[in-house]
């Protein structure tokens, strides 16, 4: 990863504080990207903070150009942006929550992908890997916005894939379940936390995916059971009992 200039999204969320250091602690240049950000969020001398709003399509591409003007390509995208609204049937949704999952969950990694990929084909050996949801592989009572918007993002990285693999890109989107962060654990108290999915895990999968050694994988599609986990289209991540 040393030569490697990658993009994360989401950069200092709860799972995005776990993806940074990783690929920071593999020598990669980071560029960390999120609507507010620092280089105090993380004073390594090879990370770069970008502040940019992923639901805005100009600064969008404005940000990745600036990537690639500061520093001549782009190797690797690592889209952890996303948020999350529940509790209502869908014809309780209202129009905000719809607007709101849709952009944070599909709309911006479109956005993203779009002005990232003419770069990471110029790569030779690029890389994109979503964060979607394991939640999104079957509909859910109550959790309509969130799950079609998430579910279509799955769609949208696979098609990228399809598209892209002429030039030796990857595109793999991965699918946690519920992930133990403090603000999951705070908005479920009551939950049994071992089955949780620890972010850490979810990081380390990232990086690989990021890795050249993954040239070939685009649609993994595989069953774990043994290990505790579910890996299955594309590649999902749910803890068992």
């Amino acid at each position: 990863m040393k030569e490697k200039v990658v993009l994360i999204t989401g950069a200092k969320g709860g799972l995005g504080s776990f993806v940074t250091p990783r690929f920071l602690a593999a020598g990669a240049t980071v560029v960390g990207a999120s609507r507010s950000i620092s280089k105090d969020d993380f004073p390594e001398p090879n990370f770069v903070p970008l502040p940019v709003d992923f639901t805005k399509a100009a600064a969008v591409r404005d940000a990745v150009g600036s990537v690639v003007s500061r520093f001549g390509r782009l190797d690797v995208l690592v889209h952890v942006l996303g948020g999350f609204a529940g509790g209502k049937t869908v014809a309780e949704t209202d129009d905000a929550t719809w607007e709101q999952m849709g952009d944070l969950n599909l709309t911006a990694a479109f956005y993203v992908l779009r002005a990232a990929i003419p770069q990471l084909r110029k790569s030779g050996k690029g890389r994109m890997i979503a964060i979607g949801s394991l939640t999104a592989v079957e509909p859910h009572a109550g959790l309509g916005a969130y799950v079609t918007f998430k579910a279509a993002l799955t769609t949208l990285v696979r098609t990228v894939a399809l598209e892209n693999r002429d030039a030796g890109v990857t595109a793999n989107v991965v699918l946690p379940g519920t992930m133990d962060t403090p603000a999951n654990r705070k908005s479920m108290p009551d939950a049994d936390f071992s089955k949780w999915v620890q972010p850490g895990e979810v990081a380390d999968l990232v990086l690989w995916l990021a890795d050249d050694r993954a040239n070939s994988c685009r649609r993994l599609q595989c069953m774990k059971e043994s290990s505790g986990y579910s890996l299955m289209s594309s590649i999902s991540m749910s803890r068992s009992a």
